[in-house]
Order: C-alpha cells, then sequence, then structure tokens
C-alpha cells in the first residue's frame, strides 16, 4: 500500500500531531506491507487558487505552474492519502489549506445530486482512494473544537474516509508527560494495526484514542500555569 502523507503543521517533524501519525503508521507496518512517502506542505512551493476554474474545463489542468502539479500526480499514485495537522482556528494550517484549494483539478465543472447534496463529478480517476485525517489541538477536550474541521473534512472526502482527533496534543513532547503519553500511543498503534486489516478502527478503541489523557481541570491548570513564561 502506498501512502502519501501530508503533514500540515509548520513544526514539520516536530509537530504534535505527526508524534500520533507516526505512532498510526508504525503499527500499520505490522499489519500490512506500506511505502509512505511524508511531504510538509510549509516547505512546497503552492501559490493560491485563483478561482479561474480553467481545471476544471480543460482535462484537469492548471494554469498555475508550481510544485502543485506533482503533488496531484503523487496523490493519484497513492492508495492512502493521510492529512496530519494541528487544528489551527477550528480548521486547516494555512499551507495545508492551500494545497487542499489546489486539488481542484482533480474535479469538474458538472455536478450531480448525491445524498441530499451537490458534488463535482471527478475529471480523474479517485476511485482506489482512502482518506484519513489524524487531527491534534492544545485544549483540554474535543467538544465544540474539531467540529469544523471534521465537517470540512468529511464534505471534501465523503467516501472511503476515518478521522482521528486527540486532545491535549502538546503533551506529547511535554517533559514527564510519558506515563500518559505512551499508553494513548499504544493504543494509536493499534489504530494501525486494525486499520492495516481491516479498513476500519473499532468504535471503542476510537473512544479511548480521542478522549483526553488527563483530567480536564488539571490540563488547562498546567497549560495556565506556563502563560508568561
Amino acid at each position: 500500500m502506498k501512502i502519501l502523507v501530508i503533514n500540515g503543521s509548520p513544526k514539520k517533524e516536530l509537530s504534535d500531531t505527526m508524534v500520533m501519525t507516526n505512532a498510526f503508521l508504525e503499527g500499520m507496518k505490522e499489519n500490512a506491507d506500506i511505502e509512505v512517502k511524508i511531504i510538509h506542505s510549509i516547505d512546497k512551493k503552492i501559490q493560491y487558487c485563483t478561482g479561474c476554474l480553467g481545471c476544471t474545463l480543460n482535462g484537469g489542468t492548471c494554469v498555475i505552474q508550481d510544485e502543485m502539479k506533482d503533488i496531484l500526480q503523487e496523490m493519484l499514485d497513492s492508495d492512502l492519502l493521510l492529512f496530519s495537522y494541528p487544528l489551527y482556528y477550528y480548521g486547516m494550517p494555512a499551507s495545508l489549506k492551500a494545497l487542499v484549494d489546489r486539488t481542484l483539478p482533480l474535479a469538474s465543472l458538472a455536478m450531480k445530486e448525491e445524498n441530499g447534496r451537490y458534488v463535482h463529478l471527478v475529471q480523474k480517476d479517485i476511485s482506489r482512494l482512502k482518506f484519513l485525517m489524524i487531527c491534534g489541538c492544545g485544549f483540554p477536550n474535543s467538544k465544540q473544537n474539531f467540529e469544523p474541521a471534521i465537517l470540512q473534512f468529511k464534505q471534501i472526502f465523503p467516501h472511503d474516509h476515518t478521522i482521528i482527533t486527540v486532545p491535549e496534543s502538546p503533551l506529547f513532547h511535554a517533559q514527564g508527560a510519558e506515563i500518559v503519553t505512551e499508553p494513548r500511543l499504544n493504543l494509536i498503534r493499534e489504530a494501525g494495526k486494525q486499520y492495516a486489516s481491516l479498513g476500519h478502527i473499532d468504535e471503542k478503541l476510537m473512544e479511548q484514542i480521542t478522549s483526553p489523557m488527563i483530567p480536564e481541570e488539571e490540563y488547562a491548570r498546567i497549560a495556565n500555569s506556563q502563560v508568561g513564561k
């Protein structure tokens, strides 16, 4: 299985979310033969989409000549697109959003009704692609935090998607937090193993992964104590 990891964090490999993503991939490797390529959106020269819609009419060729052309081909050559990013103002970091906007050449201007909404028809074959989102945030829980990002991801990739969200993700780089982060990473590794074997993650396991690692009030107290230091 060819996996293209698109890391949206400006911190690149030092991202808290990439700690989770790497654990997930470690789990996948135990149950599947995978080939992984990681790109950091912050490193790519990707201009903003201008909304000219030329790509939707000419077979999928964007008028902008930059690194996005090669990224689109890498997407089409993959089996799984894994989007790894921290929550920025309840959505994607800017460099990742620019990249996602430029996937418009995969679609045509024509549309159809599907499950009560209208969607664009594709003009590139993406039928084999699966989509996975791993997202972390610095809040103590997931309530009223991840919902906008989750909805956006489901709208963009309505089929074959899996979404993992983890609150308190700065703990993955906090000194002395291994007592709570290692058990969580082991759960994420187990999720990777399940996904590689079954194509989905057990609901009970997902609930464990997406829950706070320490009590919400304690996390907020610790976080607030670091303000101004």
